[in-house]
Formats: C-alpha cells, sequence, structure tokens
C-alpha cells in the first residue's frame, strides 16, 4: 500500500471525533433509557421532581440543577427545588429567598424555547445573583410541559468540565423532559386518585361522637396502592349506663365491594350494640346470622369492647371474630395483649359459639383497638410488628390519647401494603363511672397542651 494512500492527519481527527461523538451518544442514550425506567417508577409527585433534576445532571454532567414549577397564572414559580449546593453553599443561601421567576429564569418563563447560555453573566435578561450565592457561569433551560401546558422549567448549570452546553446536551436534557411530562402526569393522577379513594373512604367512618369521661381517639390511614379502598373501620359510643362501646373491624377485599360491607356492617353492628344490654359476644352472634342471610358477604374479623363501672375501676369484656388482641396500657406503663380465644370471623361457621373475656381496668387506664394493617410486614413476622406496636405505645405512655393517636399514625410498625384504623380509649382518672367537672376539665386541658 502506497504512503499516498493512507488517511492524512485531518481525515484521522475527523474520524476520531465522529467515534467520540457516537461513543457519547451511545452513553447519552443509554443513560436515558436508565432514566426513562427510574423516573416512571416513582409515584410521589415530590420524588418525582427530584428524580427528574438529578437525572438531567448525571446526563450531561452539570455541577448544579434545579427544577421551577409554575404557578396556576403561569407567570411566576410557585416552587423552586434546587440541588447539587454543598452545605456551605446551603448555609451561605440561609435565609435568602428562592427565585421567583424573574431575569434570565423569568426569560425562560415567558418564551418556554430551549435556553443555552454560555456566560450568564453577559445574557442582557441577567439579574445577577443574591449575596451569597455560589458563582454560577452557564446555563441550560428546558421547559417541561404535562398536557400541553408548561409546568415548570428545568435548569442546569456549569459542566463538571468546564465546558459550555452544547447542542447534543440539549437535546438530551429535551428528550429528558419529555418523559419528565409524563412522570409528573403519572404523579398527579396518583395523587388525585388516592386522595378520591381516601376521602371515599373517610365518608363513610364515624365522626367519634363525645365519649366523656373517657378521652376518644381515632385513626386511619389507607394504603399506599393508588386508588385502593379498604374494608378497615372503627366505630365508638357512649351509653346511658356510664359504659362505652369500641368496635374494630376489618372486611377482607380492598374493592368498593369491601368498602360498601364494611360501611353495612358498621351499621348494623352498632344498631345491635347500641341498647347496652346485648354483650358483645351476642352482638357478634346476631350479626354472623344477619350476614349470613345476605347474599355476597364478606369475610371480616371484628372485635367488640365494652368498658363499663366496676366497683374499684372499669371492666372490660370483648369478643372478638378473628381479630387481632386488645392492646392495654396501664397506670403504670405496663402495656400487654389481651391474647383470649379469638373466635372464628364472621360469615364462616354459624355454629361455634362466640367467646368472650372480661378485663378489670384500672381508672387511667389505655385500651386500643386496631386493624392488622397497623402492624403487619410482608417481609416479617405479625409478632414482630405486634412487640414493635407494644414498644411504642411504652415509649409514648404518659401522652395524651390525642397525642398516642398521632404517634401511631405516623411511626406504625407496618409497611402500609394495606389501610389501616385504631381507635383508643382512656378510662377516667378517677376510679368510678362519674369524675368530677373539675376532672374532666384538667383532662381536656392536657389534651390540647399535649
Amino acid at each position: 500500500m502506497s504512503l499516498l494512500n493512507l488517511p492524512l492527519s485531518s481525515d484521522l481527527d475527523r474520524i476520531g471525533e465522529q467515534m467520540h461523538a457516537l461513543a457519547r451518544a451511545q452513553r447519552s442514550f443509554q443513560g436515558l433509557l436508565e432514566a426513562v425506567l427510574g423516573i416512571s417508577s416513582e409515584l410521589e409527585l415530590p420524588t418525582v421532581l427530584r428524580r427528574i433534576v438529578h437525572t438531567a445532571m448525571d446526563l450531561v454532567g452539570a455541577r448544579y440543577g434545579a427544577m421551577g414549577v409554575l404557578d396556576d397564572r403561569g407567570e411566576l414559580l410557585a416552587e423552586f427545588i434546587p440541588l447539587g449546593l454543598i452545605s456551605q453553599e446551603l448555609a451561605d443561601l440561609s435565609g435568602v429567598e428562592l427565585p421567583r421567576g424573574r431575569g434570565l429564569l423569568g426569560h425562560l418563563i415567558h418564551h418556554p424555547r430551549p435556553l443555552r447560555v454560555e456566560n450568564i453573566a453577559d445574557h442582557p435578561q441577567s439579574a445577577g445573583f443574591p449575596p451569597g450565592h455560589p458563582p454560577m457561569r452557564s446555563l441550560l433551560g428546558v421547559a417541561i410541559s404535562v398536557r400541553g401546558r408548561v409546568y415548570g422549567n428545568l435548569y442546569l448549570s456549569d459542566r463538571k468540565d468546564g465546558k459550555p452546553f452544547d447542542r447534543h446536551d440539549e437535546q438530551v436534557i429535551l428528550a429528558l423532559a419529555g418523559t419528565a411530562g409524563v412522570a409528573i402526569e403519572k404523579a398527579r393522577l396518583y395523587h388525585q386518585v388516592r386522595n378520591s379513594a381516601e376521602q371515599f373512604q373517610r365518608l363513610l367512618l364515624p365522626k367519634l361522637p363525645d365519649l366523656q369521661p373517657f378521652e376518644a381517639c381515632a385513626i386511619y390511614r389507607p394504603a399506599s396502592t393508588p386508588g385502593h379502598l379498604g374494608g378497615d373501620w372503627y366505630d365508638a359510643v357512649k351509653l346511658s349506663d356510664d359504659s362505652c362501646i369500641a368496635v374494630i373491624g376489618d372486611v377482607v377485599g380492598h374493592d368498593m365491594n369491601a368498602a360498601a360491607a364494611m360501611s353495612q356492617t358498621r351499621s348494623m353492628l352498632r344498631a345491635l350494640t347500641f341498647d347496652g344490654h346485648t354483650p358483645p359476644s351476642a352482638a357478634l352472634a346476631q350479626l354472623d346470622r344477619i350476614m349470613h342471610m345476605t347474599e355476597g358477604q364478606l369475610v371480616t374479623t371484628v372485635c367488640v369492647a365494652r368498658i363499663e363501672p366496676a366497683d374499684r375501676g372499669w371492666t372490660l369484656s370483648w369478643s372478638s371474630a378473628g381479630h387481632p388482641p386488645p392492646l392495654v396500657l396501664l397506670p403504670d406503663g405496663t402495656v400487654r395483649y389481651l391474647n383470649a380465644e379469638p373466635g372464628l370471623p364472621l360469615g364462616v361457621d354459624l355454629t361455634l359459639p362466640r367467646p368472650e373475656h372480661s378485663f378489670a381496668l384500672p381508672a387511667d387506664s389505655t385500651v386500643i383497638l386496631y386493624t392488622d394493617g397497623l402492624v403487619e410486614r410482608r417481609d416479617e413476622p405479625l409478632d414482630q410488628g405486634l412487640d414493635s406496636l407494644a414498644a411504642t405505645v411504652y415509649r409514648h405512655a404518659r401522652e395524651p390519647v390525642a397525642q398516642l393517636c398521632r404517634v401511631l399514625a405516623d411511626h406504625h410498625p407496618s409497611d402500609g401494603h394495606d389501610d389501616m384504623a385504631a381507635v383508643i380509649l382512656r378510662t377516667p382518672p378517677t376510679s368510678g363511672p362519674s369524675p368530677s367537672s373539675e376532672g374532666a376539665r384538667r383532662r381536656e386541658a392536657d389534651q390540647e397542651t399535649g
């Protein structure tokens, strides 16, 4: 081969550049595919937004990134999510108001086309940076649209290699912005469906009536699955003889049928216990017979508890239909489960008797009825969740009931795959059915300030 036929050095340089560009494009394409999968797997909107910014920074090697979410009028930034700032930079910006979308950021809001700026300070729309802001030189901005409307803008600043953003960076971030819009819409729909399902579920649950002299509180939390409707419910009512009935139940299923069955079962059980003369076991037996007469019955677990005055305190009587045991917190801080024969769930067998149990409650005792969604984890034994719940109650034994409710709602041991409910009752701090009005007022005051 003649030396005259060998490629010139300029040709070799061009071929090298093309190979480099091809390799860069391949890496970007692979990174973009991984980004699409990662972003699309998220459902919580705040997580999605941060994931988008992180991904964009990784794809183009940017030192800083931010997401600006527009207000309802599309004129200013309602939310600004900056990433890449080190702790000292964050400390320097302490007290500085987040950008609202003026200056160069405002230019992108009003002109939602890709924006590449090599030197921010040289752009005619630049308004400079507030005191303490880290120096930034280059900018790449891309609008993100959801259903044809600009939702916000993605901002990137300063490539780590010191080079300005180029057309390749712009094309990669434009492709990411399309995926980001779909992921944001998915997260928003998830939020709407979840909120609608939760609102519907809450409409089926009662608001606890005035149960004085008992302190009382109830919680309900839906499952993390979007659109999930559950069969968990609670109820409580004070009777004319100063006793109190509390109910916790769970209809098997996670759909509209379970929610409807829950509402019907709760209403029937309240009617059966309201007269004050029907023991918990008899109420469950009668409810079971009624349910067997109804077509399309669903298996249901439930616990009915009655707290009534006794000579030196109170007596807790309860009957369970396959439900987790009540948890009792005694005045000395002792926490114990009332493990006893749970009986069969409703809708299984009418021929077997319904067991009933009793326990002497001192004044100022707390009874917690809950559904298994509060303690279950799919990767752990149920006993572990029960132990964790008891430990949480022990740590917060001196809290007012309302605060204890919030603790259980926010720090429950379950993984959230199922909906959960709980009702908590605390007997008066003095023995007997009728504490003084001054004592009742003191407890109310404690609850307000706890």
